[in-house]
Formats: structure tokens, C-alpha cells, sequence
């Protein structure tokens, strides 16, 4: 198991045990001291969306307190389900993804919705979709999804930006 889902993993099982939050493991790896945003997205045993949030830059001082953070958001604060309980954990999927710098699209043609998830906002309105989604088969429908999400018309302006993802899970 990749190091960041075993600390997503023993975040989420820790606070729906104890309601603690685990300190940042210690030594810190490598690859978890640096600041990242991140996306925790956890899936029940049958595939199904049970959680997901995030952040679309760095919002801790390492990555590993931005995944510890994530983690329990994700499991307990994700307005579309009630909070996880610790019977949930059985056959839990938890996919970590760490983002790339915003980059300003001006150009939709440089868009690929396998490679780039997008972030739209106009005022107030935002909204992100992550790459590479089972029901997303086009950058037109990725759009279409994301404008949708933000509470934005199909023609309203509005500033574009993609980014790319490292996407782990227990498979990596």
C-alpha cells in the first residue's frame, strides 16, 4: 500500500474511532514534507462515491498534514453524505491525488479531460472536477459538469485554469 493512502487510511480509521487526529508520522518520508493540495476521494466496497474534498492549493506546511487533514474532511465533512462511521471502513477505497500548480486555460483545445481536471470561477462560483472521471468521456461534458457544479451558465464568463493530478491508490 502506497504510504499516502496507508496515512489516509489510519487517519480515517483513528478519528471515527477516537475523534482523534493522528500527528504526521515521524520521520517525515521524503515525499510528504513538502507543502501540496490534495483530494482525498474515498469509495465504498461497491464502488460508490462515499466522500470527497479537498484543496486546490497548499493549505498545510507538508503534504502529509494536508492528506491527514483531507482524509477526515473527506470521511466526515462532505456535504452530499452523512459522516462516515467506523463500519464503513470494511472495503474502503481511498485514492489520493495531489495536484499541480493552476494553470489559466484560454484555449479549450488544450484540454484533455483524462489528463487535466479544470477549476472554473466567476465571482463567487467555483468548482472543480478532478481528471480522468468514469462518467467524463469528453472535455465538452468535463465543462459542461464543472459549470454545472459552480452554479454557472453554459455561456456565462468565466476564468479557466487546469491542472494536472498524481493520482494514488491501493493499486499504486
Amino acid at each position: 500500500m502506497h504510504p499516502f493512502i496507508a496515512l489516509a487510511h489510519k487517519t480515517i480509521k483513528t478519528y471515527l474511532e477516537t475523534e482523534q487526529i493522528i500527528p504526521s508520522p515521524d520521520p517525515l518520508p521524503e515525499t510528504m514534507t513538502e507543502p501540496g493540495a490534495v483530494f482525498v476521494s474515498l469509495h465504498s466496497a461497491n464502488g460508490q462515491l462515499r466522500g470527497c474534498r479537498g484543496t486546490i492549493t497548499p493549505t498545510k506546511p507538508t503534504l502529509a498534514e494536508a492528506i491527514i487533514h483531507t482524509a477526515i474532511a473527506s470521511a466526515t465533512d462532505d456535504p452530499r453524505f452523512p459522516p462516515m462511521s467506523i463500519d464503513e471502513m470494511e472495503g474502503l477505497q481511498i485514492k489520493v491525488d495531489v495536484l499541480s500548480p493552476m494553470e489559466p486555460v484560454s484555449d479549450i483545445s488544450t484540454l484533455d479531460e483524462k489528463i487535466y481536471g479544470v477549476l472554473i470561477q466567476s465571482g463567487r462560483h467555483r468548482a472543480v472536477l478532478l481528471p480522468d472521471i468514469a462518467a467524463v468521456d469528453s472535455v465538452s461534458r468535463q465543462l459542461e459538469l464543472v459549470r454545472h457544479k459552480a452554479g454557472l451558465s453554459p455561456d456565462e464568463p468565466a476564468d479557466l485554469y487546469r491542472f494536472t493530478v498524481t493520482r494514488y491508490s491501493a493499486d499504486s
